[in-house]
């Protein structure tokens, strides 16, 4: 995939693995929606959680962005995080993130009657919004078995490491 392929992808889909180090244990990684800010991803996640106290120790994570499809394809990001938005520092930046995610599980638009349900939610949660910022991408060209003619032929190669810029 060429960069704008990669970026088309990504903005193409909904769910991805995001992907942290934990403090003591091996990495930890989470299925979350995701949507776009120009070239940018943004998650909610709560202050609270392991999400956010990661991103505060550690701003490198990982991104692995799903093909909701069969046959499974992906692309893996590297990133830069932080909490861009918090309810005490930026209430509705962090209100219309959740009014976007909620769209893309509900596969429709939310309608603004629901804002101010979603409002409260935010602030019940302590909810924050999280900007990853990709400067490297990692491909590997999917090798799919549909029928037992294609393991005959199947062949594996190597990824490439890509910058996202």
């Amino acid at each position: 995939m060429n960069k704008e392929e990669r970026r088309a992808f990504v903005r193409a889909h909904r769910v991805g693995v995001f992907g942290t180090n934990r403090k003591n244990s091996g990495p930890a990684m989470t299925i979350v929606y995701y949507v776009m800010d120009g070239n940018d991803l943004l998650i909610s996640t709560m202050e609270g959680r392991g999400k956010a106290k990661s991103v505060k120790r550690d701003p490198k994570v990982s991104f692995c962005v799903l093909d909701e499809k069969w046959p499974p394809s992906y692309l893996l990001l590297y990133c830069h995080a932080e909490i861009d938005a918090t309810i005490d520092t930026d209430l509705e930046k962090v209100v219309d993130m959740s009014m976007a995610i909620s769209s893309l599980m509900a596969g429709q638009p939310m309608p603004e009657s629901v804002r101010d349900a979603t409002r409260e939610r935010v602030i019940r949660e302590r909810r924050v919004r999280l900007r990853l910022r990709p400067y490297q991408s990692f491909e590997s060209p999917p090798r799919h078995v549909n029928t037992p003619k294609d393991a005959l032929t199947l062949t594996h190669d190597y990824g490439a490491i890509l910058p996202w810029e």
